[in-house]
């Protein structure tokens, strides 16, 4: 049988001509929980078979895709181990949480600690055995024949939307799935987990992240985002979308315009309420707002500050950016870059400085930071406190009482601010927060800094742990949650970004990520951008956005 040559980590072997990746990487021993390699940036799954020369690249949950294919992996055998478990029962993957995935168990039985030790044995069985994950390549309308046999039409609407001529279904046991991902060969590689149980039939699901260093993370329960979520996913409900084909249902009948009027004055009233408690307590002087990389804030900080002026407040707005430390007095991370996120890139005691003398009824001039010349500059916009002023501080580290030592909690309203969208693509698939906030950054940058795709994605892995460190630790000390996602914001962000995601070539290191990308947004309809309300949230990242 005649021979190729396998280029790993490189050093070069020899194997027959028609081996699989699978086998191959029974031989790695370096790389734990291989679910997938890289071959000219192209991912494939381990039944691949090899008929010529190749570089491979295997990878595991450190892997922006791999950690989707593992994930991915854990959901199906979940399913199955539920199903064997306790036959009447389904479950719902809901949304992500930090750290972790949101599950509900549906079925008319509430689950007890035992029954969760009885699931997650049988998945340990199914782990243990070592099972083949097996890749079925099918037509479409036989999908969408299976999937309306099982009853799981949202499913089957998806694929004849989607439209492609293969439809790629995943089959474990006697179950056949589609998570939009590609799946981890065997079952054995899913070892590294935890399943934490909230009552009530809600679970949430722990694994390494691309961040953990292999590490399943430690459990911190942020109630308010659940709470948040399901708000809106009871809303949806309300209105009869609990799916994207539901969305795309609206679209093709020509109500979207009134489904984007619904979502803005939601959003609306969420800012009134939470302001009308803002006003009922006096000793409120500092409304601080934080979030992740393109959660809003910038449009938020101005509709909160709208409606306080509609009740007589003089708002302040400070932005942290503007108080950012000349570039080259920024904190350095271990290779060497800047690091933007930390906290100590910001000038803490100039930004307490003019805190104390607003306070002191002194006028100040408020600062503005250059990012072309990465160096602050004073302006000539003056601020005073007066009888019925009100501070908002936006920024990354707004809710770190470090920021504001000299001002006591009683007097600060903190609001943590990030879109979670609680409309599912099916039952097993939702919008991943993560994916929402890269595709709003990916249009914000191309609008506003001319940056292609790659270097978006390559930028957002810096500032991914720039949250990590300083966003998340403080989430639990927020006052209120603001969901600041649109229900229908996808099917534009898709007009925006689609053409800069196919701009991606092989030949880059997020050639892949473009990709899942682009598939994600198949489910989606394109909503035209002009239907878009000047004043909405999403005009801060497609532009047109009001002038505040």
């Amino acid at each position: 049988m005649d021979s190729i040559k396998v280029t790993i980590n490189g050093n070069v072997y020899e194997y027959n001509k028609g081996i699989t990746l699978y086998e191959i990487s029974k031989n790695i021993n370096d790389i734990p929980s291989i679910v997938g390699a890289l071959i000219n940036n192209e991912v494939y799954s381990l039944d691949k078979v090899l008929k010529e020369d190749a570089k491979i690249e295997f990878i595991n949950y450190n892997h922006l895709i791999g950690n989707k294919i593992y994930k991915s992996g854990l959901k199906f055998i979940f399913e199955i181990a539920l199903r064997e478990t306790f036959p009447s029962l389904e479950v719902t993957y809901e949304h992500s949480v930090p750290r972790g995935m949101l599950a509900m168990i549906t079925g008319g039985k509430i689950l007890t600690s035992e029954d969760i030790s009885s699931i997650k044995n049988k998945m340990r069985e199914i782990i243990s055995n070592d099972e083949r994950i097996e890749k079925l390549n099918v037509a479409p309308k036989e999908a969408i024949k299976y999937y309306r046999e099982t009853r799981e039409y949202e499913k089957a609407d998806n694929i004849q939307n989607i439209n492609d001529r293969v439809v790629t279904l995943y089959r474990l046991h006697d179950k056949l799935n589609y998570f939009y991902s590609l799946m981890p060969y065997s079952t054995k590689v899913i070892d590294k987990y935890e399943l934490v149980y909230l009552g009530n039939n809600k679970i949430v699901f722990l694994f390494p992240s691309v961040r953990s260093n292999g590490m399943v993370p430690e459990y911190v329960h942020y109630a308010k985002i659940i709470e948040s979520f399901y708000q809106g996913k009871e809303w949806l409900q309300s209105l009869n979308m609990p799916y994207v084909t539901d969305l795309n249902k609206t679209i093709a009948s020509g109500s979207i315009k009134d489904f984007i009027r619904s979502n803005e004055l939601m959003f609306s009233l969420e800012i009134a309420k939470i302001v009308q408690k803002i006003k009922e307590n006096k000793d409120i002087k500092f409304i601080m707002v934080a979030g992740p990389s393109s959660s809003g804030k910038t449009t938020t900080n101005g509709r909160i500050a709208s409606f306080l002026a509609a009740y007589g407040y003089d708002p302040i707005k400070i932005s942290l950016d503007d108080y950012f430390v000349d570039k080259e007095k920024t904190p350095k991370k271990e290779d060497g870059t800047y690091d933007f996120e930390s906290i100590r890139a910001l000038d803490i005691p100039k930004f307490n400085e003019d805190l104390t003398a607003l306070l002191n009824h002194q006028e100040i001039k408020l600062p503005v930071y250059n990012f072309l010349t990465g160096k602050r500059e004073e302006t000539e916009k003056k601020v005073s406190l007066k009888d019925n002023s009100i501070f908002l501080i936006e920024g990354l580290h707004a809710l770190n009482d470090e920021l504001t030592p000299l001002v006591e909690n009683k007097h600060k309203y903190k609001i943590y601010l990030s879109p979670f969208i609680p409309l599912n693509i099916d039952k097993h698939n939702y919008i991943s927060t993560l994916d929402l906030r890269l595709l709003r950054r990916m249009v914000r940058d191309n609008r506003t800094r001319g940056y292609d795709v790659s270097r978006t994605i390559d930028i957002w892995q810096s500032v991914r742990d720039g949250e990590e460190k300083n966003i998340f630790p403080y989430i639990h000390q927020a006052d209120v949650i603001i969901n600041t996602a649109m229900a229908y914001e996808v099917g534009v962000l898709k007009t925006y970004v689609e053409p800069l995601l196919y701009s991606v070539g092989v030949d880059s290191s997020y050639y892949e990520e473009a990709r899942r990308l682009i598939d994600f947004l198949k489910q989606f309809f394109a909503i035209p951008g002009e239907y878009v309300d000047e004043e909405s949230i999403l005009r801060e990242f497609i532009g047109g956005k009001y002038n505040d």
